[in-house]
């Protein structure tokens, strides 16, 4: 138990640096923080600890709302994300909701070779309803590949799945500026990628979902 106090206080010494280095850098920034709260964006990514939300874009606590999940699933029947949603967007009026993946994905690569893993195995059906919608064309892709192949097409058909919530159809109904967009992140290179799944309205949800699909097709096909 002491070694595992030890590491507990680690963490606690590495808040108070931050907070110090916080507050020297930006004074009264905490103070500032304590009366609101106005991020511009909703960010649906993935728990996996190596994609954290707010040091990949550079924004500070504040400016960046975000939900996690296994495989960044969104679905209609997860209550959790779908009170994230509306809590952005009816309350803190949100202006984008980026659904983010990554390549090398576990629970993406769980879904594909169905591996055993437990009881999270019936969260990622998900995932493997995305597989089976395109089991065709990934099978044509290098097997090196289909991980990250099936990380992409799920960005798009979870960022789909947004644009179908009635939070973002009633939001965009009433004429609020809501745009969703599906990026995707490279462990192996720190970059993000704009999946170009991006919609503002209704209208534009199946053109986007059909061009973002027919690009991310070209670019395993090419690669």
């Amino acid at each position: 138990m002491t070694d595992a106090n030890d590491q507990l206080q680690d963490l606690l010494n590495n808040n108070k640096r931050w907070a110090a280095e916080t507050e020297r850098r930006e004074p009264g920034f905490f103070s500032r923080l304590l009366k609101q709260q106005t991020p511009q964006y909703l960010w649906i990514g993935c728990a996996d600890s190596r994609v954290p939300a707010n040091e990949l874009v550079d924004l500070l606590p504040g400016e960046l709302f975000v939900h996690r999940n296994v495989a960044n699933v969104v679905v209609h029947s997860d209550l959790n994300c779908l009170s994230v949603m509306q809590f952005a967007v009816d309350h803190l009026k949100v202006r984008h909701i980026i659904v983010v993946g990554h390549s090398n994905c576990g629970g993406v690569k769980a879904a594909l070779y169905d591996t055993r893993v437990g009881l999270v195995e019936n969260w990622i059906r998900h995932v493997q309803d995305v597989r089976h919608m395109h089991r065709e064309w990934l099978d044509t892709v290098p097997e090196a590949r289909r991980v990250d192949a099936l990380c992409e097409l799920n960005v798009l058909e979870q960022a789909r799945n947004a644009c179908h919530t009635t939070v973002v159809r009633d939001a965009w109904a009433r004429g609020q500026e809501i745009v969703v967009h599906g990026w995707v992140y490279g462990l192996h290179n720190g970059l993000l990628e704009d999946l170009a799944v991006t919609a503002a309205s209704a209208a534009d949800v199946d053109p986007a979902y059909r061009q973002a699909l027919a690009a991310v097709k070209q670019r395993y096909a090419a690669g």
